[in-house]
């Protein structure tokens, strides 16, 4: 590393550093007079909104802005590099490209590190602490889901036309055992009532159906308590739920999910994949911002600037369509989350080639 290097990397880190804290501070200023209402009609207290509310909100959508904040930062001082003549004599004193590259490939590694391990550990948590709070603050969620299917274990099934999560009840409850492709048991409640005390359900007007080849066998009953590999959180949806969830977490509802067939694997499949597979854009967008800005253009920095502004938010249009086409569209989300990553390395790589030499 030479004198050269460390200039490299402290503008490179510095004003990353700058435009990260003015992100913020828009951040807030923006979320503050769009939810002041919403504070004041909740009644939500001060400390919560402090370390509960923005606790979890900045780090979440600083995290989700990275790869833009990153993009403008190298753009800019690369750009003023430029401007002042400051590249052309670096290249001109016999070092090539690649090796110009050198310091901005280990800020962009640093910054790589930081943002892996708080898409892991970090933002997980404070993700939980800004769910928790909008799911009391802010989403009035209609409580009643309907059309429930749910697989327990490789031979059983269960159904509820509707489930009312204000008292825990489900209505029209059907519960199928099978022996391979045989129905061996089948039992019909009018309603089913989770008992938060005895942490069981309470099946009540339920009949039951015992199959036996030729042979049946019709069970009536008013109520009975059982124990079912179910909880009232397993119809609690919300669109949040999966990015304040840990990696333990994730990993333990996505085996769990892979045998109740809920409809929700591939949410929780994007979700794992995505937190390894998005700080990879802190190479992929330093090396388009160094290619179209280091070199000197007439009109100063606003040229370079515009330019990286519309791909850095090209990369977030695509990013949001590739969720779009594997959570809705059917894509295998290990596929999907690399779509914005190799484009964009690809537009790199050509953009590199051309870079001046």
């Amino acid at each position: 590393m030479k004198v050269i290097d460390w200039y490299i990397i402290k503008k490179y880190l510095g004003t990353f550093t700058f435009t990260i804290v003015l992100f913020m501070v828009i951040i807030v200023v923006f979320d503050v007079s769009e939810h002041l209402d919403n504070f004041l009609k909740h009644n939500a207290p001060l400390h919560a909104i402090i370390f509960q509310y923005y606790a979890g909100y900045l780090p979440f959508y600083t995290n989700l802005l990275l790869p833009l904040i990153n993009f403008l930062a190298v753009i800019f001082f690369t750009a003023k590099m430029a401007n002042q003549t400051e590249i052309v004599p670096i290249l001109s004193g016999k070092a090539s490209f690649n090796r110009f590259l050198r310091p901005y490939f280990v800020s962009a590694s640093l910054i790589f590190i930081v943002f892996f391990f708080a898409n892991i550990y970090l933002i997980p948590y404070t993700n939980k602490l800004d769910v928790t709070f909008e799911n009391v603050y802010f989403n009035e969620v209609d409580p009643t889901k309907s059309d429930l299917h749910m697989q327990l274990d490789k031979g059983t099934y269960v159904y509820l036309q509707s489930y009312d999560n204000t008292v825990h009840t489900g209505y029209n409850f059907v519960l199928e055992k099978f022996k391979g492709d045989d129905l061996k048991e089948k039992l019909v409640a009018n309603r089913i009532v989770f008992d938060s005390v005895k942490h069981v359900w309470s099946l009540q007007d339920y009949s039951v159906r015992f199959v036996n080849g030729i042979h049946e066998k019709l069970l009536n009953a008013p109520r009975k308590d059982t124990v079912l590999d179910m909880r009232p959180s397993d119809f609690e949806i919300h669109d949040n739920v999966y990015r304040a969830m840990s990696m333990n977490e994730l990993n333990k509802n996505i085996a769990r999910e892979q045998t109740r067939g809920t409809g929700a694997l591939t949410d929780m499949l994007f979700e794992k994949y995505r937190r390894f597979v998005y700080p990879l854009s802190s190479y992929v967008l330093t090396l388009i911002g160094v290619s179209i800005s280091s070199r000197k253009v007439r009109g100063g920095i606003g040229l370079p600037l515009g330019i990286g502004i519309f791909l850095c938010f090209a990369y977030i249009i695509v990013d949001r369509f590739a969720t779009v086409f594997s959570t809705k569209g059917g894509m295998p989300p290990l596929i999907a989350v690399f779509i914005p990553n190799v484009t964009f390395g690809a537009l790199g790589y050509y953009l590199l080639r051309k870079a001046p030499k």
